[in-house]
């Protein structure tokens, strides 16, 4: 493996570690300290103003506005429709059912990009995507006596579907975006569209949000803290990194190294224990990742060409 796809990979590695240690980050501030459209306007407000002020910092970029249109409208199909929709989603249903549909993200995107973007499915990819999707499904299924259903288990999955699709949309049309402009300028303009869309509707119920009430404790700023820093800003800056070196197709392949990371927190935090299943999908999952990108044909060895 040359330095460029050891470096795309290393990013999206950790962009998704990173958003699996968010799940019982999210799952805590969610219940105890803001609601779904104040926890969502507050990781775009927050974002856009750390990328904003690292941007003066940064080297200048020209962003052609057929360019900045795509990057607007990917911000708001990658971060605003894909997290509300993340959100409602567990709301009316249950988290396996969630992460059964959340699992099939390496398909969704495989065959998407081959539609839209000409990407080669060829059956070594196939491979590496069903190896790591079992390994998804496996820890779900392992893991699905002990989960109850929710309010409206149709809708929720609904919703899920969507969640992933524009999920995997976003992967496929920023793809050449990533490869012309830096993740600093690309993340400026998402995180400001972002903030400007949802920051209104979360002001409709902002007493509803103890974190900014009287109430707040350390807890909930440390969370919200690491949510907006790290979850979001950090990872979200990594995922257009990994894009200038991989294939859309590679990058979701990695969706799944969050199921696996969450549990393990959980289960740091007593909060769920150690079964036979979930280290061999964090296996699977790395599996199916290698064998995606090691081909002989990858045009994505080396940075695209601006």
């Amino acid at each position: 493996m040359d330095r460029y796809k050891l470096k795309g990979h290393s990013a999206v590695f950790m962009a998704n570690v990173i958003f699996g240690l968010g799940v019982p980050v999210t799952k805590l501030l969610l219940d105890n300290w803001v609601t779904p459209m104040g926890y969502i306007a507050t990781r775009s407000l927050g974002a856009a103003i750390i990328f904003w002020i690292v941007q003066c910092f940064a080297p200048k970029e020209k962003v052609m506005t057929k360019d900045l249109i795509v990057i607007l409208l990917g911000g708001l199909l990658g971060f605003v429709v894909s997290q509300t929709l993340t959100s409602f989603s567990l709301y009316y249903t249950s988290p396996f059912y969630y992460s059964l549909v959340a699992a099939m993200t390496p398909v969704a995107v495989m065959l998407l990009a081959a539609v839209f973007i000409k990407e080669r499915i060829t059956p070594r990819s196939v491979i590496g995507v069903l190896l790591a999707l079992f390994g998804g499904m496996l820890m779900i299924f392992a893991s699905k006596a002990n989960l109850n259903g929710g309010s409206n288990d149709l809708l929720g999955i609904f919703l899920a579907i969507l969640s992933l699709l524009t999920w995997a949309v976003y992967l496929i049309v920023t793809r050449k975006i990533s490869a012309k402009y830096s993740p600093v300028t690309q993340m400026k303009w998402v995180f400001l569209i972002s903030a400007l869309v949802t920051v209104p509707f979360a002001m409709k119920d902002f007493s509803a949000n103890r974190l900014y009430t009287s109430e707040v404790a350390w807890d909930g700023i440390i969370g919200m803290t690491f949510i907006v820093v790290f979850a979001t800003v950090l990872g979200y800056f990594l995922i257009p990194m990994a894009m200038k070196y991989l294939k859309a197709t590679t990058v979701s392949v990695y969706t799944n190294l969050q199921t696996v990371v969450a549990a393990f927190v959980a289960m740091a935090i007593g909060q769920d224990i150690l079964t036979w299943d979930k280290p061999i999908a964090g296996i699977l999952i790395l599996v199916g990742a290698y064998i995606v990108t090691t081909r002989n044909d990858d045009s994505n060895s080396s940075p695209v060409k601006k």
